[in-house]
């Protein structure tokens, strides 16, 4: 069982994937084994409209990558966390200021003071695989 799988029960998988939105996936990868590049790819193939974060790459799987999720054009729903909980720290009140409505920690992600900081910004958050929630596996 991947940790994402073994982390499903824990968050808000309802049994049915959520319908196609927009998602930022931060910390996007281009090496197809980190999760990092598997949530862009599940969610490519579910039809969301996909929005890879990472200041260090130009690109993700042929898609413009943004240095913050305050760089992205427009409206983003969700926010896929992939990053280690010192440096998701960071990125917690850029994503509340685009306005995200479901914040997903993975696993690996969470910390208690990450956590924490999400709840005092208000955030929705989810601690779940968010490529489980929209129907795929890891």
């Amino acid at each position: 069982m991947t940790a994402c799988a073994a982390y499903a029960a824990v968050g808000h998988n309802r049994g049915m994937p959520s319908p196609p939105g927009s998602v930022a996936i931060i910390g996007a990868s281009n090496s197809k084994e980190k999760y990092g590049n598997r949530a862009v790819r599940a969610y490519l193939r579910k039809g969301w409209t996909v929005y890879p974060v990472n200041p260090n790459e130009k690109d993700v799987e042929g898609l413009k990558t943004y240095a913050s999720i305050t760089d992205i054009p427009g409206p983003v729903e969700r926010a896929s966390l992939y990053l280690p909980p010192d440096i998701g720290l960071g990125v917690l009140d850029g994503i509340k200021q685009k306005g995200v409505t479901e914040l997903y920690v993975n696993p690996g992600a969470e910390s208690e003071e990450l956590m924490a900081k999400a709840e005092a910004l208000g955030l929705n958050t989810i601690w779940a695989c968010s490529i489980i929630d929209i129907g795929e596996r890891p």
